[in-house]
This record gives C-alpha cells, structure tokens and sequence, in this order.
C-alpha cells in the first residue's frame, strides 16, 4: 500500500461523513455510510480486510439501526489526564482526556484528544457485547482524526452508537489500533453498529 492510497481512504471516510451530516434523516444517512462502507472494504487498496475475506462479498454485519442510540450530549468536565493507551500489538498511543459523556443508561464515556495525531477527538467503546456480539477489544464511535465524526457544538456531540464501527486490527493483525480503556467500558450491551458475523 501506498502512501497515498492511504491518503486517498481518509479522504473517501471523510466525504462519507460529509454525506451523512448532509442528510437530515440519521437512519438513511446510516444506510448510505453502510453502502459507503461496505464498497471502500470491499475494493480500496487501503482495506482492512485481507483479500480473499468473505466480508469483501457479504458486507460488513450490523444490527439494525435503533434511534435511541442516536445522542446529543454534553461534554462534561473530567480531571485532565494523560494516558499511553495500549494497541493491539502492544504498541501505545498518547492521548488526553478532556471529558466525559452520559449515555442514558447513566454510565459515562471518557472523551480523549489524540495527542500524536495533533488533538483529533476519539471516543471508543467496549460494552457488554464485547467479546460476543462486537469485538472483544471494543468499537471506536467517533475518531475526528479518521474523519468520522457526526457533528456537535463547543460543549456538547452528536454520538450515533449506530455508527459504532470495529478497528481495522479486528480484521487483519498488521494493523495498530487503540484499545478501549476502562474508562470506555461500559455494562449495558449496546445492540447497534457493527456486530460480529
């Protein structure tokens, strides 16, 4: 792979997002980041998935979308900390808080910015389909610094668990991905996004 094809995949994640704000209805604007998806999977050089995966074929599996996992919430104050969070391949990532979330299940999500990647907002996820239902290692909600990002203000973010959507190490060893941390790890089983086959 080249450089720019690379280049060329976060371009092509980013016009998809673009599209999916354009829309005012959440769940077509879902479908078509699903099309979109499954396409740049199934043909760009950049894909995560190896190339004889069935996935190429049958798309990636999702449940069906839920509305009640479409939320707006405000970023509250969270004590400011730095963290190295572990990749997949033991590698690290550094990033820092900078607040936290309430999902209505009353459980909080921490908020972090990508150091190494000059401040972009990452928000995973490990709840309690993880391991059964979703990877075990957990799905990233929002990664401004991949282009996936669904829209907010200054205090608050639009966070659709819909488009809560696996790493690229989940498919393929090679790649290097940030973990969930504990402060990402919720309880509740969250049925919406992208699921295991």
């Amino acid at each position: 792979m080249s450089h720019t094809d690379l280049a060329d995949w976060r371009a092509r994640v980013s016009d998809l997002y673009a599209s999916v704000r354009a829309d005012a209805d959440p769940e077509r604007g879902h479908a078509t980041w699903r099309a979109g998806r499954d396409q740049l999977f199934r043909t760009h050089p950049h894909s995560p998935l190896p190339a004889r995966d069935l996935l190429r074929e049958t798309g990636l599996p999702f449940w069906a979308y839920d509305p009640a996992w479409r939320l707006r919430v405000a970023v509250d104050e969270a004590e400011a900390e730095d963290r190295e969070l572990e990749t997949a391949d033991t590698g690290v990532l550094a990033m820092q808080r900078i607040g936290r979330v309430t999902l209505p299940t009353q459980e909080t999500l921490d908020v972090w910015s990508l150091v190494q990647y000059g401040g972009g907002l990452f928000v995973p996820l490990k709840d309690g389909t993880a391991g059964r239902g979703s990877y075990g290692a957990g799905r990233y909600v929002l990664d401004t610094a991949k282009g996936a990002w669904l829209g907010g203000e200054a205090d608050q973010l639009v966070l659709d668990l819909n488009f809560a959507y696996h790493p690229s190490c989940r498919y393929d060893d090679r790649w290097r991905c940030p973990l969930a941390a504990p402060g990402n790890t919720i309880a509740t089983p969250v049925e919406a996004g992208e699921r295991m086959p």
